[in-house]
């Protein structure tokens, strides 16, 4: 009888991002034999970020993408809870809701719409989720008043994790019941043969099924398999402040930035957006652009001390929504990436309809169109503006 360690993987999944470790996670689940193979070091891209803001869409204009997303944020807790149960770690998780101000009577009047729209939306008398319009000095004590000039809207479906620990206890449960193999990075794959390239290395992989999700990098190999780029990198910068006394706090989303106490006595602020950019390393003037702007409308965050700053490239599609499924024009190679800033949010349901498709079962909730490789590659491509 073989061994089975003889055997080829039932999947191999390039990049070990927030994306890669989660589906990852599902397909070792599912019984499938895997493998995750990174090029640098697990959470080295955009998933290895500080921020762990996971936020909803405004219950407005409802559409596949908006209840993909809230199913997803709406499941996240049961996942994670089960994912530190595996692993015996904890990934900062807590619903903390969410603080929007409210900077002018056409805003005022269109969240008491939204408001309204989410008590259909959102299901608030079954899942407590809540979206209402306050008076402006209602959390003067953390959101400055001044920045409210007409209220602000608070929110209780908005969550938060620490990136790093969510990706490392996936890291942990996939070392634990699979493969992982750091400074590996895939350059092809001969799906007739089952064997998946490794740069500077002689002897390939063996893997039934190949998954391309190493974020932006990813659109690098996408291109190589179809012909075709249908994404782009774009450049995030975020800090992390001391947060004591802060941990009970609300996310606040105002002047395009996110403020996030998390669980540990620290404070994350981000994120910036460059669609030009040199390097991936952290920028003096933007770390300072984003502490007055910060300060600005959260005097609380004022003189305290900056513990990390960070920067990365995050993936973006150019249709905007995220790529998952089967490329075009091939049997065995999938995609998974182009989550730009909602990946953490949608990771493990993303996960679950990808395993579901390869094992040909049904998802626990479907990937939306515009999700698919059909809207992504050919007649629906649109060139990056």
């Amino acid at each position: 009888m073989a061994n089975p360690k003889d055997q080829p993987y039932d999947l191999a999944i390039a990049g070990a991002g927030i994306f890669g470790l989660s589906i990852a996670h599902a397909a070792i689940k599912a019984g499938m034999r895997v493998v995750v193979l990174e090029a640098r070091h697990v959470g080295a891209g955009s998933s290895g970020g500080l921020l762990g803001a996971l936020m909803p869409h405004m219950p407005a204009r409802w559409n596949p993408k908006k209840e993909f997303q809230y199913q997803a944020l709406a499941g996240l807790a049961d996942h994670i809870r089960q994912l530190e149960k595996e692993t015996g770690q904890t990934c900062g998780y807590a619903r903390c809701g969410r603080i929007l101000p409210l900077t002018t009577t056409d805003k005022l009047e269109h969240h008491l719409e939204r408001a309204e729209e989410s008590k259909l939306r959102w299901h608030p008398e079954a899942t407590g989720f809540s979206y209402t319009v306050e008076p402006a000095g209602s959390r003067s004590d953390w959101l400055d008043a001044s920045s409210a000039p007409f209220g602000i809207v608070y929110e209780t479906l908005a969550a938060r994790a620490a990136p790093r620990r969510y990706v490392g206890a996936l890291r942990s449960f996939v070392q634990a019941n699979g493969a992982l193999r750091e400074n590996a990075q895939v350059v092809g794959f001969d799906e007739h043969a089952g064997l998946v390239q490794i740069e500077d290395e002689l002897e390939p992989v063996a893997a039934r099924q190949l998954v391309l999700s190493g974020g932006f990098s990813a659109f690098d190999l996408i291109s190589e398999f179809t012909g075709e780029r249908i994404g782009r990198g774009e450049k995030g910068q975020a800090l992390l402040l001391d947060g004591t006394g802060l941990v009970d706090r609300p996310a606040i989303y105002c002047d395009g930035l996110y403020v996030v106490p998390h669980g540990d006595g620290t404070v994350a602020i981000g994120s910036t957006s460059d669609r030009e950019f040199d390097d991936n390393l952290p920028n003096p003037e933007r770390t300072l652009e984003l502490l007055n702007r910060a300060t600005a409308f959260c005097p609380g965050l004022k003189d305290r001390e900056v513990l990390t700053e960070w920067a990365g490239i995050r993936p973006r599609c150019n249709k905007r929504d995220p790529l998952i499924g089967k490329l075009p024009g091939h049997n065995h190679v999938y995609a998974a990436t182009g989550g730009f800033k909602i990946s953490f949010g949608i990771a493990h349901l993303v996960a679950d309809c990808l395993i579901s498709e390869i094992l040909q079962r049904e998802p626990r909730h479907p990937l939306p169109d515009t999700f698919r490789p059909d809207h992504h590659f050919g007649k629906n491509r649109l060139d990056a503006d």
